[in-house]
Order: structure tokens, then C-alpha cells, then sequence
């Protein structure tokens, strides 16, 4: 028999203690506890009605940007696609055949009408010229010689020596020198011409381009490329188009003696390059693309325009006067039309059918649907619905001139 009075450390080990793994159990029920307290809380709160959670927060609405519609000038703009084009381009051409001597202009440089360019040997025109008044001389001198005989035949003729043919014959010659010398001065007037066209000049005001010939060669009148292209830039047109609906409009302000307005940008639109005037309207519309050609005059004192420069072009043919304007940003388009969203005096917001006019830079008229006052949202209308609560942040607007 075993002792009665055994010690604990002859006892069996397996009593001895309690088991080692009895509170991770214990842990894993304390997880399960909370992660169902907390899921039934969330079903609680979910299934509670949607007016009793608003309440308990306060709603502060959404925040937009709004601005006040007022009233102010507006100018109406037509705008077209154009290409800058000058008055006159000519190729300068030597009108006689000869050898180029010399060349006084340097490409690029401005020139005036009458201006010398270049010049061609004048010595065979001189030669030419010296044969004509010779030949001249010649015919005078028989004229001269014919009329005294034609004088001495009608004294005979009168005292009855002489036939009267032979007076008619004599009287016949001196009218054949006479005609000579027609020819003979029209000779000398030709070859004086010629000799004049041997010094080559401007025949209009404007930059010269890039020389076609050098001196030393032989040009002739025949000669296509020519001696040199002088364009006139000042002043210069630009042909753009607008649409057939608009030219009503533009020939009304026309017919009434009104000078419209023009001015032309870059390819881009935003650096304005000079500013003119409507010269004329083309007498036809292009039936391909409903447009019709109008073309405008530009000083271009500065030579921003360029021929043969693609320009953006805008003509003012209005000025609407006070005219209800809200932001650009405030308009929406939709299913139902072009609407804006409207803050009510409780700061809820309301949709507002509108019907737009003419826009320029930020602001835009509107006809009918807004008056000035309104409170209009222009920032954060994606967030908004019929009756949305918002919280306006108003945003100042200057007074908008029109120019």
C-alpha cells in the first residue's frame, strides 16, 4: 500500500495542475461577445427610420458657390475661322529683254511705289532710239523737199504749164512723208518707252520677298517667276466666314452705314493681334458649306498679320443694354432644356428652366427664366436636387463692361 503521508512531489503529475489551455478558450468566448454586441448594435441603427438618425446630427446643408444675377451690357459677337490676305501682291516682271545689271533693293526691305529695284543694260534701247530720230530726220527732209514742189506745181498748174494730175501725184507724196513722219515719231516714242523700262520700279508700296534673279543673267518679259514679289501689308485683310443665319444681321448693320467692328486672334484664341473694321461682303453663299465670305481691313501698323495667317476672328454686330447676366458656370443642360439652380430665401435650392442669349467672357445673358437678384448656384450643382438643403458661399462680382 502507498504511503498515507506520501509528499506532493511523489504525487502523479497529471493532477498535479490544471490545464494550460483553458484561457485561450476563454479568450476566443470574450471575441465572440463583443463581435455580436457590436453587429446587433449595427442592425439596431440601420433598421431605425432614416428621419430619427438625421436627427440626431444637424444638417448643414451642401456647401455651393453661388452669385446674384444682375443686369449689365452685353456685346454680341459673330466669330469665324479667317486667313489673312493682302491687298495686292505683284510679281515684278522686266517688260523688256535684256541683261540685268543691277539690283538696288535687299530682300525683305520695304519699298514705295516708283521706288527703283533693278536695272537692265540700257545701251541697245539707246541705239534703237538714235535710229529712230535718224530715220525721222530722213522723212522731214523729203517732206520738206515735197511740199515746196507741191507749191511750185500749183503755180504752174494755175498759169495752165502743168496738168492738174500732176499736182494731184505731188500732192499725194507730200501726204506720204507726212504719214512717215507719224510713223518715224511713234518709232522715237517706243524706243524711248523701251529705254524707260530698262530702270525696273515698284510698281506698288510693300515688303519685297526673296530675289528669283541674279545680276549678270538675261531676263526677258517672258520670264514667269519674275524678278521679285512685293506684297502690300499695310493695310491688310483677313476673308473669314460666318453662317448664312448670321449674315441677316450683319447686311442690316451694313445697310444702315454702321462701320462693325473686327478683331482678330491667334491660331489659339487668346492673344488678340490687331483690330479693324468689315471692308465688304462676298455676293454669294458657299451652298456646300451654308457660309458666305466676308473680308475685313486691318491697319496692322505693327505687322502682327501675316499673308497667308490662319487668324480666329470676332465682329461685334450688337450691344444688347442691360441685359440680365449670371455666371457661364451656373448653366446646366439637361433632358428638360437648359436650367440653373436657384437658392430659396430658407437656403434650399430649386431648378429654373432658362432660356440663354448672347455669352461673352464669363457671363452670359439670359432672356427669360432668372431675373436680377436671384441667387444663382455656379459651383457644386453636381451634389444638388430639387429641394436640396444648401450653404451658400457667395461669391463678389464685378460690374461687366462691355467693350
Amino acid at each position: 500500500m502507498p504511503e498515507a503521508n506520501a509528499s506532493p512531489s511523489t504525487r502523479d503529475p497529471a493532477k498535479r495542475a490544471p490545464p494550460r489551455w483553458w484561457w485561450l478558450g476563454l479568450l476566443v468566448l470574450c471575441v465572440l461577445g463583443v463581435g455580436t454586441y457590436l453587429l446587433v448594435a449595427d442592425l439596431g441603427g440601420a433598421q431605425q427610420p432614416a428621419h430619427k438618425r438625421g436627427s440626431e446630427l444637424p444638417d448643414k446643408g451642401v456647401p455651393v458657390v453661388v452669385a446674384a444675377a444682375r443686369q449689365s451690357n452685353v456685346d454680341v459677337y459673330l466669330s469665324g475661322l479667317g486667313t489673312v490676305t493682302p491687298l495686292n501682291t505683284v510679281t515684278v516682271k522686266s517688260r523688256v529683254d535684256g541683261q540685268l545689271i543691277k539690283v538696288t533693293f535687299k530682300e525683305g526691305q520695304f519699298v514705295h511705289a516708283g521706288e527703283l529695284l533693278a536695272e537692265i543694260d540700257p545701251r541697245p534701247f539707246e541705239v534703237q532710239l538714235t535710229q529712230a530720230e535718224g530715220q525721222m530726220a530722213h522723212d522731214e527732209a523729203l517732206l520738206k523737199n515735197a511740199e515746196l514742189d507741191l507749191e511750185r506745181y500749183r503755180t504752174l498748174f494755175a498759169q495752165d504749164s502743168i496738168a492738174k494730175q500732176q499736182v494731184d501725184t505731188q500732192a499725194a507724196l507730200v501726204r506720204q512723208y507726212q504719214g512717215s513722219l507719224k510713223t518715224d515719231r511713234g518709232q522715237i516714242d517706243n524706243a524711248k518707252l523701251q529705254l524707260i523700262y530698262t530702270r525696273i520700279t515698284a510698281p506698288i508700296s510693300g515688303r519685297v520677298g526673296l530675289r528669283q534673279v541674279d545680276p549678270g543673267n538675261i531676263v526677258h518679259a517672258t520670264d514667269q517667276n519674275g524678278l521679285v514679289i512685293i506684297t502690300q501689308l499695310q493695310p491688310i485683310t483677313v476673308v473669314f466666314t460666318i453662317t448664312e443665319d448670321d449674315l441677316p444681321s450683319v447686311m442690316k448693320k451694313l445697310r444702315a452705314g454702321d462701320k462693325l467692328p473686327v478683331d482678330a486672334y491667334d491660331r489659339e484664341g487668346k492673344v488678340k493681334l490687331a483690330s479693324g473694321f468689315l471692308l465688304t461682303v462676298d455676293n454669294q453663299i458657299d451652298p456646300t458649306t451654308g457660309t458666305v465670305k466676308l473680308k475685313a481691313q486691318f491697319p496692322n501698323e505693327d505687322e502682327s498679320l501675316f499673308p497667308n495667317q490662319f487668324v480666329n476672328v470676332r465682329m461685334l454686330v450688337n450691344v444688347e443694354k442691360d441685359a440680365t447676366v449670371i455666371n457661364s458656370a451656373a448653366v446646366q443642360r439637361g433632358d428638360q432644356g437648359t436650367y440653373i439652380y436657384v437658392v430659396k430665401p430658407d437656403q434650399t435650392v430649386t431648378v429654373r428652366l432658362i432660356k440663354t442669349g448672347p455669352a461673352q467672357g464669363d457671363v452670359i445673358a439670359v432672356d427669360s427664366g432668372v431675373a436680377p437678384g436671384d441667387v444663382v448656384v455656379i459651383d457644386g450643382t453636381d451634389k444638388l436636387h430639387e429641394g436640396a438643403k444648401v450653404q451658400a458661399i457667395q461669391r463678389a462680382t464685378g460690374e461687366h463692361k462691355s467693350g
